[in-house]
């Protein structure tokens, strides 16, 4: 299949995930997700700019779920809102009951787990050639910008491949295989884990 430069996953390694205080957010972490640390992509090397307006999290705030390794049918929780903070991405997430969700929950809550990645497309590049400037003087070339992008989900990992992010960047070989997947069907597949988490709100 071939690659897809506009859809990617990348890793944040360990010390990103912390528990929250207080009653009521036993099952609620706050955690990274994205930064502008620059990752070597099979283009070369990619950035995703953080500044005002680049960074699209109407899906995660609207419709997100939190999965397990990036598998579609493991949703082990709810993002709860996720922000823009010091050119970094952060979100608020909350684990689930069910079985397959309290393993993971524990995990992360005995540091056992401790890496996230983040699935995201991007809309608009700017291309930085070796020795330039970009066009706002913050990156030197070589490299891709993003400079419109949106995260779509947000997963624990065993495996993180990015050391500056804690429990997403791009997880391989598996995420060449993942570039290929259609926004569109992500988006659809997004709907489809809410409707499972209402669903299994009300049998509980």
């Amino acid at each position: 299949m071939p690659k897809n430069k506009n859809q990617g996953f990348r890793a944040f390694g360990a010390g990103s995930i912390r528990a929250l205080d207080g009653e009521g957010n036993e099952r609620k972490f706050e955690l990274s997700f994205s930064s502008e640390e620059p990752y070597d992509r099979w283009f070369g090397p990619e950035i995703l700019d953080h500044a005002d307006g680049c960074v699209d999290l109407s899906r995660l705030n609207e419709i997100g779920v939190v999965l397990y390794n990036h598998n579609r049918d493991a949703v082990i929780g709810k993002i709860n809102r996720a922000w823009i903070e010091g050119n970094r991405g952060k979100a608020e997430i909350e684990f689930d009951t069910d079985a397959e969700s309290e393993t993971i929950y524990q995990k992360v809550k005995g540091e056992t787990l401790k890496g996230v990645s983040v699935g995201y497309v991007v809309d608009d590049w700017e291309e930085v050639m070796p020795g330039k400037q970009s066009e706002d003087g913050r990156f030197t070339g070589p490299c891709s910008i993003a400079r419109k992008w949106a995260p779509y989900e947000i997963s624990i990992v065993s495996v993180p491949a990015d050391p500056t992010v804690g429990v997403g960047r791009d997880m391989k070989p598996e995420s060449e295989d993942r570039e290929t997947i259609p926004i569109g069907l992500a988006e659809r597949q997004l709907q489809i884990n809410k409707n499972r988490m209402e669903v299994k709100k009300n049998d509980d």
